[in-house]
């Protein structure tokens, strides 16, 4: 990686050489990340460093699911033009409770962190719930106004304590909350310096006004809320951890307006996006600090985000 090399050289830790892949640079992250360097938490390049080795973990971390699920989905479109409906959908996943079962049957050891194994692997046990509801209303004159509501939760439990990260929720996005970027939203009102930001609570809602500007092309105005929280596993964090009724201060909101062309097969999306209340900010500064275009996140999706 070019960016560990050039951090490396920054501050002489190979004496100018560039790091060996694997243990060299995995050796540097370390030694960073537990202070054995001339560099520290408030650095840009230690939070490069950070998010370098959140990145590494996340994309060599290994889990096995074995899991079953059931969807119900209700569908009140009558047809692609219809613009006055609801879609209500519901799912729940159970992971874990024949492997549980088996494991206790046949008397397997259990690894360092207490947990069973298959294949050298700890395997995941939880239940995931989703509800998912959108409404839309047809004002007349090609003027829909939408509505989307959403709420998730993964419970860890048996040998686990957290979730896998690709069963884990994020916000922020094309289809969630569009002042922030995918991942980068949460957990709570923690600040962190991770790429890759995820719990197993969510909430969002969003309202978005459509109209039609000129023949295929559209606009529209919005208004995203909610947030990711930990809750019931592992992370002790207050800010990342959902804790009650007072939490809900934590849900972000974002606004902003968009175009859209319909190009009849698919529709191009542009959002623009501005962070209207940002939890991770001191309480004081929370309302319209990063209100402005220099700080605005723009969104590029295919079709609508609900």
């Amino acid at each position: 990686d070019n960016s560990l090399n050039n951090i490396s050289e920054s501050i002489n830790y190979n004496n100018g050489n560039a790091l060996e892949v694997p243990n060299q640079t995995d050796t540097f992250l370390s030694d960073v990340l537990n202070n054995n360097t001339s560099l520290v938490s408030t650095d840009e390049d230690y939070k490069t460093i950070s998010a370098i080795n959140e990145r590494k973990n996340r994309l060599t971390e290994d889990n096995l699911i074995f899991s079953s699920s059931f969807s119900y989905t209700k569908d009140k479109r009558q047809d692609l033009f219809d613009e006055d409906f609801s879609i209500f959908r519901f799912k729940v996943e159970a992971a874990g409770n024949l492997l549980a079962n088996t494991s206790k049957l046949f008397g397997l050891n259990k690894n360092t962190d207490d947990r069973y194994e298959l294949f050298n692997v700890a395997y995941s046990q939880y239940i995931k719930t989703e509800f998912d509801y959108v409404k839309h209303w047809d004002l007349g004159r090609k003027n829909v106004l939408a509505m989307r509501g959403f709420f998730g939760i993964a419970i860890p439990y048996g040998n686990s304590s957290s979730i896998p990260f690709s069963k884990s929720f994020f916000a922020g996005g094309a289809n969630d909350n569009r002042a922030w970027t995918a991942y980068s939203l949460g957990p709570g009102s923690s600040e962190t310096t991770n790429e890759f930001n995820e719990a197993n609570l969510k909430l969002a809602f969003s309202v978005e006004q459509r109209f039609n500007i000129f023949e295929n092309l559209n606009g529209a105005v919005f208004v995203d809320a909610g947030n990711i929280w930990n809750v019931f596993d592992n992370v002790e964090d207050p800010d990342a951890t959902f804790n009650g009724i007072e939490s809900l201060g934590d849900i972000a909101l974002g606004t902003g307006f968009g175009l859209r062309y319909d190009f009849t097969y698919f529709l191009l999306r542009l959002d623009l996006g501005f962070k209207t209340y940002n939890p991770a900010e001191e309480a004081s500064k929370r309302w319209f600090r990063d209100y402005n275009f220099a700080n605005s996140v723009l969104q590029i999706g295919i079709n609508y985000p609900f």
